[in-house]
């Protein structure tokens, strides 16, 4: 016992050193001891908490190192919405919101805040007791995901309060990787064969919302508070800037060059400054937040919509820089777009060498009259995509031609074909739209979404082939389509590294099982353009077989309400690819999809749209969207102009109070259940 007591002692003094130098090091940037030192006392911690497994507490320094793989994040509700914030791109915009704000409070004093308008990912912090308990993202600014696990291994952030603090608060900040760490980390990736991430931004929000923490506590993510959500039991200081000064003491870190501005022409001079040194700044920033520094003024103006009108970001102006036009690409996206791209004479913007741009598409090219050999104007979106602006005209030389994707692909056979290497296929572009596709579902540049897809719980809801799974599939050239994965054997999975013989069984199960879905959902899984479970069904009410709609004719497709020209050129498209024909062969013998009521058999829904909505008792949204479709009706995901009916179940959310607001008619799961199983004396009218 005595040995236990001196090791719950030993271990929490070692806590209290630890993150004593956790926040010299990580929030004030100012170390005291050694990284010798401090891994001696944190290895000390680790062997006593090994030890004594009892002694290991949720805010204990060795926590940091992530958890277990989550299976799925959480949804955190947000007390109070984390609303978004408008934009100022010039001085005058910024002058005409502080105008209308000095309208709303007449006569009142005005001073702000100014901030750097970080490239993160907003999360939010919740605090019990001196304890972080909760961390969550923006989400839809009134649910976010719950990162806590992830948010734990952020070393700038405290896992317990310093000093005295209110007994329940949350704090707002944002989650950003330094463009060192940045850099580290896209370099590895390149190493590994990884895709890169975009922009710090991307990098950041993926690697809060890893399912496996130790991937998080691997990247070097930093963190600053700027603002408090809400507090409990204590009475707050009446002004934002007095806030970040307590909330410093609290052991958070914040932007250290946050500034205190009493007029309009101090912001602007902050904004000056900080444009002019950006490029400076360990960190990406896109503009400057102004605040009002008052939390009263905040309060009585409230917010907009989704936007407070108390503060504002003002923009920085892109990026810009000029060279020539050497070459132009084209890349095929996971969905199939042909996407045209600059290739352009390197040239040095904002900190990066940019040595390649997009063009969006063709229509845009010709818009900006872009031809090959031009100088062209090019700026980080954002700060952060590079894109062509447009040509510098004066420095054209001669009449270049007009670019044309057909034309830089076509083949000697006189067709256009997708660029992919092992692909070929014919590209197309729907009338109307401004991309051209590749229709082939197994071309190289595809087959990762098409198989996600072809496996996803809407499609063949085939579980345990996830990203993770079909991306070793593909590299190793075990599937080259998604008729391949009924090939899978037991024991090519069961060799796996990580994978037992279990695993293995319950994928190959759920491959046999998938044999039997019902043909929307096989529809459904094709991933043909514009075809979603709504369509699909529709189809396959139509068609009765997969044979039969492979085999229908465009006149067939034309008459059938629902289905307009963009979709019909669409499944054209898919069935005249001769790979994608011989897929459909091979499912067509595997599958042994039942039969499906015909469309020509009027059901008691006939003609009605329903939206599902809430928690159902007996059944889930998407068997009872089958049911309705089954009986005729259609289904779809939001609620529009033609909607009918919402089917609520409980917590039925947003959606019911927009159906009473337009005045379209509820029912619930009961109601529905009586139209679908009339009683055999008569069926009843619901619907009148």
């Amino acid at each position: 016992m005595t040995d236990l007591l001196q090791a719950q002692a030993r271990a929490q003094e070692l806590r209290r050193q630890i993150e004593h130098h956790n926040h010299l090091y990580y929030v004030m940037d100012a170390p005291e001891i050694s990284d010798q030192e401090y891994d001696a006392l944190l290895r000390e911690l680790q062997e006593l908490e090994n030890e004594h497994p009892s002694l290991v507490t949720p805010d204990s320094p060795t926590q940091r190192v992530g958890a277990e793989p989550l299976k799925a994040f959480g949804v955190v509700k947000h007390r109070r919405p984390l609303l978004s914030l408008g934009n100022a791109f010039t001085k005058q915009e910024l002058r005409d919101w502080h105008k209308k704000v000095a309208k709303l409070l007449p006569d009142e004093k005005l001073s702000f805040v100014c901030e750097h308008k970080m490239d993160g990912l907003a999360i939010a912090l919740t605090y019990q007791d001196g304890q972080f308990i909760v961390g969550a993202t923006r989400g839809d600014g009134e649910k976010g995901e719950n990162v806590t696990q992830n948010l734990r291994t952020v070393r700038s952030l405290p896992l317990k309060i310093r000093g005295q603090a209110p007994p329940a608060f949350e704090v707002r900040g944002e989650v950003f990787l330094p463009r060192s760490g940045f850099e580290k980390l896209n370099k590895q990736r390149e190493k590994d064969g990884l895709p890169l991430f975009a922009n710090p931004r991307n990098a950041a929000a993926g690697s809060v919302r890893q399912l496996d923490p130790k991937v998080t506590a691997n990247r070097p993510l930093d963190i600053f508070i700027y603002m408090l959500g809400w507090v409990q039991g204590t009475e707050m200081p009446e002004t934002h800037w007095e806030t970040l000064e307590l909330m410093k003491v609290w052991g958070f870190k914040e932007n250290p060059y946050n500034r205190k501005c009493r007029s309009l022409d101090e912001v602007e001079k902050y904004y000056d400054e900080w444009h002019e040194k950006r490029d400076t700044l360990p960190y990406e920033a896109d503009g400057i937040v102004v605040k009002l520094d008052s939390l009263d003024q905040q309060q009585r103006l409230g917010s907009v919509g989704r936007e407070p009108r108390w503060a504002i970001a003002f923009k920085f102006p892109a990026h810009q820089a000029t060279t020539q036009l050497k070459d132009i690409g084209i890349s095929v996206g996971r969905t199939g777009t042909l996407n045209p791209y600059a290739i352009l004479e390197p040239v040095y913007i904002g900190g990066v060498v940019i040595r390649q741009a997009t063009l969006h598409n063709e229509d845009d090219i010709r818009r900006k009259d872009i031809r090959l050999g031009d100088s062209v104007v090019i700026q980080r979106a954002g700060d952060v995509i590079p894109q062509v602006v447009g040509p510098v005209m004066e420095k054209r030389k001669g009449n270049p031609p007009v670019f044309s994707i057909e034309e830089k692909l076509r083949g000697p056979d006189g067709k256009a074909r997708c660029p992919v290497e092992g692909c070929g296929a014919e590209i197309y572009r729907p009338e109307g739209e401004a991309m051209y596709y590749c229709p082939n579902s197994a071309c190289p540049a595809q087959l990762q979404e098409s198989l996600e897809h072809f496996t996803s719980k809407p499609g063949m809801d085939i579980r345990g082939v996830g990203e993770k799974l079909s991306t070793a599939f593909l590299s190793e050239g075990l599937i080259k389509n998604v008729a391949d994965l009924y090939d899978i054997e037991a024991d090519q999975l069961a060799k796996r590294e990580g994978m037992g013989e279990k695993s293995a069984a319950n994928i190959i199960a759920a491959i046999e099982k998938s044999k039997r879905r019902p043909l929307p959902n096989v529809i459904f899984a094709l991933g043909i353009r514009h075809i979603g479970e709504e369509n699909a069904a529709l189809l396959a009410r139509e068609f009765g077989s997969l044979h039969a709609l492979a085999e229908a004719k465009r006149e067939q497709l034309d008459v059938i309400p629902g289905i307009g020209g963009k979709i019909v050129e669409s499944i054209m498209a898919y069935f005249s690819n001769a790979q994608n024909r011989n897929i459909i062969e091979r499912l067509v013998k595997i599958l042994d999809t039942p039969a499906i009521p015909s469309a020509k058999k009027a059901g008691p829904l006939s003609g009605e749209e329903f939206v599902v909505t809430g928690t159902l008792c007996s059944m889930s949204r998407d068997q009872a969207s089958e049911k309705i479709r089954a009986a005729g009706g259609t289904t779809k995901p939001n609620l529009t102009k033609n909607t009918r009916y919402l089917v609520v179940g409980e917590d039925a959310g947003s959606k019911l109070d927009k159906a009473r607001a337009a005045g379209i008619e509820t029912i619930t799961e009961e109601q529905l259940l009586k139209i679908l199983n009339p009683p055999s004396s008569g069926q009843p009218r619901l619907f009148q």
